[in-house]
């Protein structure tokens, strides 16, 4: 790894991007020939930009909760950091940081003074791409980090370039060239212009923003704007309901979305198809007339995906939205289906709370889908390894269902699904129809 000093950019609305470019040349001009050392190829697939704010970490070590470097990771030391600060103020302790745990933070870091404001943890978010990211070889990585300097207006960036592969029996490094930068979020929106200058205009060019989608920021229209593709990860919403809402309405701009929590449902959606792939049971799947699905508490998205792809495949139309709240905050959705004659389809969502709670906020629990018609064969429980089947099998009529285990995907993490979506990125019309029957069913939200 070779790095450059920070670059202070003093006025942002009147900055170029000479100076960053500079220091890139600087770089590779101080390679050697390759008589010591493999010679340095720069990457040519992509370039990608991350808008990395993980605000929480800042606000924890300013409130002395988080003594570690801030790296935008939710390891073991930031959940126990969070459960510590719940804790402190009287709030529900789960380790993961939701809106009102967000909100107080806020509020408590507001009321310091400027000098308790002030925390001496190292930022290193920029700095720790992932292995399997790297590997895929982007000619150059815009990682942006926002700071919690509210009335600065100063940017600074920092330059490198990182050689994570060798190809075998060459004697070249493929290198990946790193610019990071790093203001408020006001100063950042004022140089939205020069980010996307950075993106090299004849490759593919992604934008994985790490946070709620905000259509109204500048840094996020232009870069959307810009990008081929669109990476989020709807786990990371703070209001599933109204941002994806948001998502439904940047997709039919044309835009390419691709959501890193879509692909955690891809083992229910299998185990649903199989389930009615039998040809006894195919016509059954006309018949289903109940859908329960439950989710860990904090975030409704994966249950609205998993019931908008569920409902775009059999065609049903939404008609009606309930929200009964309760200890399980139930929703509930009606459907109309013309499968087998016009019927009424009963879909509930419910937040189950869980003991051992996983990375991932909102993750599905269980399924089950079931009829009316006693005769039917349609009655199958889907179950997440982790949580077992006694809530719905608890439904009654479990001796008749077909009752499937789910595993989920070897790791949820973000940055290794990431990996794999830039393997293979484009239109994903299924994801499409799913998140627009999604968007149906939330509009009718009263």
């Amino acid at each position: 790894m070779t790095t450059t000093p920070l670059v202070a950019l003093q006025k942002p609305k009147g900055i170029s991007i000479e100076e960053i470019e500079s220091e890139l040349r600087n770089i590779w001009r101080s390679q050697n020939d390759g008589a010591t050392a493999p010679m340095a190829t720069r990457a040519s697939t992509f370039s990608i930009v991350v808008y990395e704010p993980e605000e929480f970490q800042q606000l924890l070590a300013a409130l002395t909760f988080y003594k570690e470097v801030i790296d935008g990771m939710h390891g073991p030391k930031t959940r126990e950091a969070i459960r510590q600060a719940q804790m402190a103020y009287g709030l529900r302790v789960t380790g993961r940081v939701d809106e009102v745990t967000l909100s107080r933070l806020r509020q408590e870091y507001a009321n310091l003074s400027d000098s308790q404001q002030a925390f001496a943890n190292a930022d290193l978010r920029g700095f720790n791409l992932n292995e399997a990211i790297a590997a895929q070889n982007p000619c150059r990585v815009i990682t942006l980090c926002p700071t919690l300097d509210g009335n600065d207006d100063n940017v600074t960036a920092q330059v490198s370039a990182y050689c994570p592969v060798q190809k075998r029996n060459v004697s070249n490094l493929i290198c990946c060239e790193y610019i990071t930068l790093r203001g408020s979020k006001a100063a950042l929106d004022q140089v939205a212009g020069i980010v996307s200058s950075l993106m090299i205009g004849d490759l593919p060019k992604f934008v994985w923003w790490k946070a709620t989608p905000n259509p109204e920021q500048t840094l996020f229209s232009q870069l959307s704007e810009t990008s081929n593709c669109l990476i989020v990860d709807s786990s990371y919403f703070s209001d599933a309901e109204s941002e994806l809402n948001k998502i439904q309405e940047i997709t039919e701009t044309g835009k390419y979305i691709a959501d890193l929590n879509w692909h955690r449902l891809f083992p229910w959606q299998e185990l649903t198809a199989e389930a009615f792939d039998p040809p006894e049971r195919r016509d059954a799947l006309a018949e289903v007339d109940h859908i329960s699905i439950d989710h860990e508490p904090g975030n409704a998205a994966q249950a609205l995906l998993f019931l908008g792809w569920f409902a775009s495949r059999l065609g049903w139309t939404p008609t009606r939205y309930v929200h009964e709240g309760g200890d399980y905050g139930i929703r509930k959705v009606y459907l109309q289906s013309s499968l087998g004659g016009q019927r009424e389809v009963e879909a509930e969502l419910a937040a189950i709370p869980v003991a051992d709670v996983g990375e991932v906020i909102g993750d599905l629990i269980g399924i089950r889908l079931t009829s009316d018609n006693q005769e039917a064969d349609c009655c199958t429980i889907l179950c997440s390894e982790t949580t077992g089947c006694m809530r719905m099998e608890a439904g009654g009529g479990a001796q008749a269902c077909r009752v499937e285990e789910v595993s989920a995907i070897s790791d949820q993490r973000a940055d290794l699904i990431l990996s794999q979506q830039l393997q293979r990125w484009g239109e994903d019309v299924l994801y499409q129809e799913s998140l627009a029957m999604a968007d149906q069913i939330l509009r009718l939200c009263p």
